[in-house]
């Protein structure tokens, strides 16, 4: 039996996802975005789960982006059809209810760098080189590149990234706001699952609704963007959850939270 595309591990209510082509600097072929989007829709509407890590396997590469091997093969309709799929998949990272760590172990250009944008914290190794790559191959970043970049680093920041198809460092990356921390690469899994656990710690309604509350909210005006804000807290409002904080900092005691 062939080795999966995707490695899935759960412990604790975090899940771990690695990209698992290191041969292929874990580049995004057909087979491998349909495996990941079926597990990324099995994920999506769990309420137990604290926290998803994203990885790649191999110590060169998070994601090199779209496998160029297999779209040199591919006609215009081929690329017109295929293209969808990276964006729908990239799009499946995003829409994961609770928060998506990328541990960026590597390389991460083009689709790969799009992958780790949708994510909601990043972390990288050091040696770790990102960006979006697609003007040197004389396309365009087509799965949100164009969309996600401006939000985190504002548009000036994105059009020269994305017009120069310019290689960021790690540290230049954190500089810039793309990435949240940077580690050594041998601490890279313990730093993202010590992230995750952090999270883990919080209430999971409150954190997923945090979450929704400022993906939805982001970019509309802030009368809007309250009242987002105002809909997501009166869905803690009622929770077991809420009162097991109350709760739990009276009684000087670390909080049990369940998720009700």
């Amino acid at each position: 039996m062939a080795e999966a595309l995707v490695l899935q591990v759960e412990k604790d209510n975090i899940v771990t996802l690695t990209l698992n082509r290191a041969e292929a600097r874990n580049a995004l072929n057909r087979p491998l975005l349909e495996e990941l989007h079926r597990i990324l829709v099995t994920l999506a509407p769990r309420r137990d789960l604290r926290a998803v890590i994203l990885t790649g396997a191999g110590d060169k590469a998070f994601c090199a982006g779209a496998d160029l091997r297999e779209r040199l093969n591919m006609t215009d309709a081929d690329v017109r059809a295929f293209v969808p799929l990276i964006r729908g998949t990239i799009t499946d990272v995003e829409r994961v209810g609770c928060p998506v760590i990328a541990a960026l172990n590597g390389v991460a250009f083009g689709g790969g760098m799009e992958m780790a944008l949708a994510c909601d914290i990043r972390i990288a190794a050091q040696g770790a080189v990102m960006g979006l790559t697609e003007t040197s191959l004389a396309i365009i970043p087509g799965a949100g590149g164009t969309q996600r970049l401006p939000r985190v680093v504002g548009l000036a920041r994105a059009k020269e990234l994305i017009y120069t198809a310019r290689h960021l460092t790690a540290d230049e990356a954190l500089a810039w706001g793309i990435v949240n921390r940077v580690v050594p690469r041998e601490q890279l899994m313990d730093a993202a699952h010590q992230m995750a656990a952090a999270i883990a710690k919080n209430g999971p309604i409150a954190v997923q609704q945090a979450k929704y509350a400022m993906d939805m909210g982001y970019g509309m005006p802030i009368d809007a963007g309250l009242a987002v804000e105002w809909k997501c807290y009166e869905q803690v409002l009622h929770t077991k959850d809420r009162v097991e904080g109350l709760r739990a900092f009276n009684e000087k005691r670390p909080p049990v939270y369940r998720g009700e």
